[in-house]
């Protein structure tokens, strides 16, 4: 057994200890902004990621830093209310150690969420993006070095990181609730500083509609998993050089405020109907 798998049993036996042994439908990542969906959850039972053994912690404002279990939509959930981000010093397999734990727990659907800076000048800031792909320029993977085949195989394909079936529900409940839903590719920036206009043209040459400094990662280990994925960004910003604006984090956390109804009533809606396409 690896020092790695030691760790990764030991939070999710911390965690299971506290919230009992009910099975757990869905992990859910919140971004900067949107964590109130936690607040939402039936029968809850919150723990601080700093009291969970080899955890990392959370020190971004918008992020409250806690592990949320109870009940969404008729369903029981796992909720991050807050994640984990290279730019705090993390490296790539700290920021996907929730995921492995999640995977441990026996979830085997995960919905990652983020506040994203918006690329496609045909949009608007508030929006909701879709996750259809993501670009990832970054030499580092999190799952570079040992491989534990009791986590997920060595290699394993990518064709299709967000789920088509889920995508084809989200857009289906999205319509039905007249709330705008984009569709698009998101790019993964390191940060802490937000990109260049030169950066971000380079993005939109790649293809890119949305950028960010989270999420590809936790996708890369859910896949590896075998999880189910969906991607929903708030388009927080427009990215830097589109509107020739200084970008500014409140910003990120007031648009999150501004949107939270609709995003919350997608969210709900998207796991009462997970399982409605085959």
């Amino acid at each position: 057994m690896t020092n790695r798998l030691e760790k990764l049993q030991e939070s999710s036996a911390f965690i299971q200890k506290i919230i009992g042994k009910e099975p757990l439908f869905l992990g859910i990542i919140l971004g900067s902004g949107l964590g109130d969906l936690a607040e939402e959850l039936l029968d809850a039972t919150s723990i601080p990621y700093n009291e969970i053994p080899h955890f990392p912690d959370s020190s971004v404002s918008g992020h409250k830093g806690r592990l949320v279990a109870g009940v969404l939509s008729g369903k029981r959930v796992l909720v991050m209310q807050g994640r984990i981000h290279l730019y705090e010093g993390y490296s790539m397999r700290d920021v996907v150690f929730p995921v492995q734990v999640m995977h441990l727990l026996g979830i085997k659907n995960l919905m990652v969420t983020n506040a994203a800076g918006c690329v496609n000048s045909d949009w608007k800031v508030g929006d909701l993006m879709l996750i259809k792909d993501h670009i990832k320029l970054s030499s580092d993977n999190p799952l570079r070095g040992y491989n534990d085949e009791s986590i997920g195989p060595r290699f394993f394909d990518m064709s299709e990181a967000y789920s088509q079936r889920l995508r084809t529900i989200a857009k289906r409940e999205a319509k039905r609730m007249y709330i705008t839903l984009r569709e698009g590719v998101y790019q993964l920036f390191t940060g802490p500083s937000y990109e260049t206009p030169a950066e971000i043209r380079l993005a939109r040459l790649l293809g890119a509609d949305a950028v960010g400094m989270s999420t590809v990662p936790e996708v890369i280990a859910a896949r590896h998993s075998g999880m189910e994925v969906l991607g929903i960004s708030c388009l927080t910003n427009m990215a830097a050089g589109i509107i020739g604006e200084p970008l500014d984090h409140e910003e990120v956390l007031e648009t999150g405020k501004r949107v939270k109804n609709a995003f919350s009533s997608l969210v709900r809606s998207m796991v009462a109907t997970w399982e409605d396409v085959e």
